[in-house]
């Protein structure tokens, strides 16, 4: 059984748009002010990314975290850029273009 935490969690990330992303710090904020540590942490025992898309979660810096659990950081990145994320030049995600807010 899944804690309320994590079904929070799981149901803000899935509610981000194909092309979008959100910080683990934006997304720790919505799920009721939990440690952002704690997001990485539950999106790493995702089951389902299908459902849970939990490769459009990022650094509040717009980096790629090491661990993304389903291929790496390269599969992340892959993914992203396959959705249409906007990427600056420096290779980070570009924050002002590609965040969202779930309502």
């Amino acid at each position: 059984m899944k804690s309320d935490t994590t079904e929070r969690v799981y149901d803000i990330v899935a509610k981000i748009p194909q092309g979008k992303v959100m910080t683990y710090k934006a997304v720790a904020v919505k799920a009721g002010r939990i440690n952002p540590r704690l997001v990485g942490v539950i999106l790493h025992q995702n089951s389902d990314p299908q459902k849970v898309p939990c490769h459009r979660v990022v650094r509040s810096d717009g980096k790629i975290a090491n661990g993304y659990a389903f291929g790496g950081k390269v599969a992340q990145l892959t993914r992203l850029r396959k959705e249409g994320v906007v990427f600056s030049n420096a290779g980070t995600v570009d924050l002002v273009k590609s965040s969202w807010n779930v309502a």
